[in-house]
């Protein structure tokens, strides 16, 4: 990952440049502002910071086909997961603001990962330009059939009876499915240990094949798995039971003060031109609405949500907030 200065250098010259290129716009005719215009005339960087096959990823291969037609250009899918997302959108941060590179987000890189470093090479409210939010999914507490646990109850009473035995795979430090983890141990007062992945995706075959006993992920990868018999659900993390899994209680059934599921947002680099921004929004809002969308996103227990820039903007500073004191009660500093 590049450094904190490296990172920091950059992006001063990024927004540098902006700054000339907004005196020379007053000074007479713009050609930033023609080509904002004329946005898009060419394929468009869709950033993924996430591994093949998780959750984002699965939302985001949902979303790009129809998005391409919708603005009228194609997608070009780039997964780069690691450091919680943070790569991916460090790669953002810096990139041009002209609109050609843009990422839909997860909580792990916009909402947590830069809490958790002492010196984070970039600011989520700072260097991005928040464009909408896309979806919602409910995450779902898994378990290794060989777990001796089938309800919330018997899994915490186990754990308690195993402390600091028992491991949690996550598809990295500071992801949303590593963090609903963290949130699962500080409720029920649990020593669980976190065993980290390059993604969600081999998170999942390590749990699959016995590595760890347990995981959050988002009912999109996990459903599949526990259908086969692979793995064991015991319950969904949200405040309300899924239409595809209805027998399954939620954890605040269980007795416990706990809430949080997996979103979805697009974003692109701080600077892009306002008709740039309305030409991004309105094709989001376009692809959502399609029938495609909504009846592949139902099929996945995903529930699609558009947004304004500012709607998601506030979103972003709220979700900061929340995991900024769960980072703070439960020490997970990343450095």
């Amino acid at each position: 990952m590049t450094s904190p200065k490296t990172a920091k250098a950059a992006l001063d010259a990024r927004r540098g440049a902006a700054t000339l290129a907004a005196v020379l716009c007053a000074a007479g005719p713009c050609a930033t502002e023609a080509a904002a215009q004329a946005f898009p005339t060419r394929p468009i960087r869709l950033m993924i910071p996430a591994s093949p096959g998780g959750p984002a990823d699965i939302v985001s291969r949902i979303v790009a086909q129809h998005y391409g037609e919708a603005i009228g250009q194609p997608l070009v899918a780039d997964n780069r997961a690691g450091a919680g997302g943070g790569i991916g959108a460090e790669i953002v941060a810096r990139s041009q603001p002209d609109g050609y590179t843009v990422m839909i987000s997860h909580s792990g890189p916009l909402a947590i990962e830069p809490l958790r470093q002492s010196k984070p090479s970039y600011d989520p409210m700072r260097d991005f330009t928040a464009l909408s939010l896309v979806a919602e999914q409910a995450y779902v507490l898994i378990v290794h059939p060989s777990v001796q646990a089938k309800t919330v109850q018997e899994l915490v009473a186990l754990a308690r009876a195993r402390p600091g035995q028992m491991n949690f795979a996550s598809g990295g430090p500071g992801t949303g499915i590593h963090m609903a983890a963290e949130l699962f141990n500080l409720v029920a007062g649990l020593k669980v240990v976190h065993v980290p992945y390059k993604g969600a995706g081999p998170g999942m075959g390590a749990l699959i094949a016995g590595e760890v006993d347990l995981m959050f992920n988002g009912i999109s990868s996990a459903l599949p798995q526990v259908r086969a018999g692979k793995l064991r659900a015991i319950a969904m993390a949200g405040t309300k039971r899924s239409n595809l899994l209805p027998e399954l209680p939620t954890i605040q059934e269980a007795g416990f003060r706990y809430d949080t599921s997996g979103w979805y947002g697009f974003v692109g680099p701080t600077g892009l031109p306002k008709p740039v921004v309305a030409r991004l929004h309105e094709a989001l809002v376009k692809t959502l609405a399609t029938p495609e969308v909504r009846e592949r996103f139902a099929a996945q227990g995903i529930d699609g949500i558009g947004s304004t820039p500012a709607a998601f903007a506030a979103f972003l500073r709220d979700e900061m907030a929340k995991w900024r004191k769960v980072i703070a009660a439960s020490g997970l500093k990343g450095d």
